[in-house]
């Protein structure tokens, strides 16, 4: 099985990308467990929230498993995580850390912000997205993480999504 993680900052296409791919190769996707334990939590999240949404994460991916054919999509992982602790918080729990170095995806489709923004309840930065894409293109490179950026409108990210793809599922 090659899992795949689609990261980026808010607003970036991503589970436009997971669902497009997961249809492409008539797979499933794993969602984003922080919007539902977000939605659901009734107060504004703490820095502890972000472990427990980190463990649901991994638990909605290890679950998924049993229904994968070959191929994972993932609309987040744990270095988006840890980013998101250290930009809100300006630091980040040692289980985070360590997840975002260890836990296991083959490759990262990192998105970059080049599409108009969309208002959502739950998204927080409208006017910094290139920075934080900049944010996850070095802590990528800094953990050694092989990744792709995917940029342009819909058709080019699926295009070149899928042709990074087939190189892995070689």
């Amino acid at each position: 099985m090659i899992k795949i993680a689609v990261v980026g900052p808010e607003c970036s296409g991503k589970t436009t990308l997971c669902a497009a791919l997961a249809k492409h190769y008539h797979e499933m996707w794993v969602g984003e467990h922080a919007r539902h334990y977000l939605t659901h939590l009734g107060r504004r999240y703490e820095e502890h929230d972000l472990v427990k949404i980190a463990r649901g994460q991994c638990g909605l991916e290890d679950d998924a498993i049993r229904s994968v054919t070959r191929l994972q999509f993932c609309d987040t992982d744990m270095i988006t995580i840890r980013i998101w602790s250290e930009e809100v918080f300006g630091h980040c729990a040692p289980e985070l850390i360590a997840l975002s170095e260890h836990r296991h995806y083959d490759h990262w489709l990192l998105c970059r912000p080049d599409i108009p923004w969309e208002a959502d309840p739950l998204r927080e930065n409208p006017h910094d997205r290139d920075r934080l894409f900049e944010v996850y293109e070095v802590v990528l490179k800094k953990l050694g993480k092989p990744y792709t950026i995917i940029e342009g409108e819909h058709d080019d990210r699926l295009r070149k999504s899928i042709a990074t793809i087939d190189m892995l599922d070689r």
